[in-house]
């Protein structure tokens, strides 16, 4: 078994970074020891939020962001090419802050000298999101970092405070003026919105989709005002409500209630296949396929903006009515493995189907909702059998197909709706680790926003 080289360190990783990898040493406060950077503390009692906007930028700020989009890209691509280099080839760590200065390096060079064209703090940003990027690969959570592609990666640029002017309207409080740097007129945004009223925003971002339009992203810190506690009728017990995930139905209640999966790719399949029938006539390169590809983003960007508005208004409603929302914990990536061998277009339909119901984004925005106005989302083991098991005896039935719908237990005798027999026994589930939790709080403390089975102890479950 051979042994993984050492890192190189001291001051022969600053002469390899000086003199193999053209990083210059710093020079500013040169005898004051480095100290890692800070994130941005977000004030007590306050949450961030992000606020999108459609803008319409003018020929001449569309053909700056369109630089700027393609300089962010090249940065990161270079960071990435300097730092996977630097550690295959010298065994050299290489930060943040040395690509910073990297980059300094890169403005300053006759070949790169375009990158002055672009303000230095939305490329240190991208090189920050490398940073980020990092930072998760070596925590397991991700990937090794990727290079990003013209057409293949999202178009954006993320600007801090001093990248960007804001002036507040005194006649409309939460809208404004926005300019960004490099640029001399301000941006035509549509304020859907306010903002919160005398708030500076904290970062711009702003990004444009393969359908040509732009958006502006405004983070801002403000506070959310809690929901009112919603408790059973004559009880102090709080309301829950148990959520199944499905595809015959997008979410089943524990109530009975079925809302209804909107199959959008269904819907729009015959329009779809036209369009990529006459994107396969057209010429590569041509402009006439530039205008075919354009027509199939536009329509994918509708039926992604419809089924996000569905499910912010689902997930929305549901936060407001119940005190405590127990779902599921469901592995979508293995869900959706690849189709293989015998059945792979049955599989392949299933996975089109998850796909287009949208679950992981439909947890995503319970999760955050129910942080925002004090609401508590318990998840139930993904092992726990919600299908099979009877809700009104407990027994534990066989297995079953997903195409069975109805079935019956042999124990009791009960008939049970699939959807609403598993709905009923996490909303059962849920509330037994929410009061296991809650007991052991100490007085006084409420529930916390997450309670995930899989990370409780294993003598509090099983108490």
């Amino acid at each position: 078994m051979t042994e993984k080289p050492e890192a190189v360190t001291g001051t022969e990783a600053d002469r390899l970074k000086r003199e193999a990898l053209g990083i210059a040493d710093r020079r500013k406060h040169h005898t004051r020891q480095a100290s890692p950077m800070k994130s941005h503390v977000k004030e007590p009692g306050t949450q961030q939020r992000v606020y999108r906007y459609r803008c319409y930028p003018t020929k001449a700020q569309a053909t700056q962001l369109e630089k700027t989009f393609g300089a962010c890209r090249w940065v990161y691509n270079e960071g990435l090419a300097l730092r996977s280099g630097a550690w295959e080839r010298h065994r050299v760590n290489v930060g943040f802050a040395e690509t910073c200065r990297a980059l300094t390096g890169w403005r300053r060079a006759e070949e790169t000298s375009w990158l002055q064209e672009v303000s230095s703090t939305v490329l240190q940003q991208s090189l920050r999101h490398l940073e980020q990027a990092y930072t998760r690969f070596i925590k397991g959570s991700a990937k090794y970092p990727k290079r990003k592609k013209k057409g293949r990666s999202r178009d954006s640029a993320t600007y801090v405070r001093t990248g960007f002017s804001w002036v507040e309207d005194p006649e409309r409080p939460g809208t404004g003026s926005v300019k960004l740097a490099k640029q001399s007129s301000p941006l035509d945004v549509r304020w859907s919105r306010a903002l919160p009223a005398q708030t500076l925003p904290v970062r711009l971002s702003v990004t444009r989709d393969r359908a040509g339009r732009f958006f502006l992203s405004v983070l801002v810190e403000e506070k959310i005002a809690l929901l009112p506690s919603v408790f059973l009728p004559g009880s102090q017990e709080p309301r829950a409500v148990g959520l199944d995930l499905g595809l015959a139905s997008l979410v089943t209640l524990d109530d009975g209630t079925k809302v209804d999966h909107p199959r959008l790719l269904k819907r729009y399949a015959e329009k779809l296949a036209r369009l990529q029938r006459e994107l396969h006539r057209k010429v590569r390169g041509s402009k006439n396929r530039e205008k075919a590809r354009r027509q199939i983003a536009r329509l994918y960007a509708l039926i992604g903006d419809v089924r996000k508005d569905m499910l912010d208004q689902l997930t929305t409603r549901l936060v407001r009515e119940n005190q405590v929302l127990v779902v599921e914990d469901l592995s979508i990536v293995t869900l959706m493995r690849p189709a293989r061998g015998k059945g792979r277009q049955r599989k392949a339909k299933l996975n089109r189907a998850i796909r287009d119901a949208g679950w992981g984004e439909l947890l995503r925005q319970l999760r955050y909702k129910c942080e925002w106005y004090g609401r508590t989302l318990v998840v139930v083991d993904r092992f726990f059998p919600s299908t099979r098991r009877c809700s009104a005896c407990h027994a534990k039935g066989p297995k079953l197909d997903v195409s069975v719908r109805q079935w019956t237990c042999v124990e009791c005798g009960a008939a049970h709706d699939r959807d609403v027999n598993a709905a009923v026994n996490l909303r059962e589930e849920g509330m037994r680790l929410y009061w296991l939790v809650a007991a052991a709080l100490p007085p006084g403390r409420k529930a916390p926003t997450v309670i995930k089975a899989s990370e409780l102890e294993g003598c509090l479950l099983a108490a």
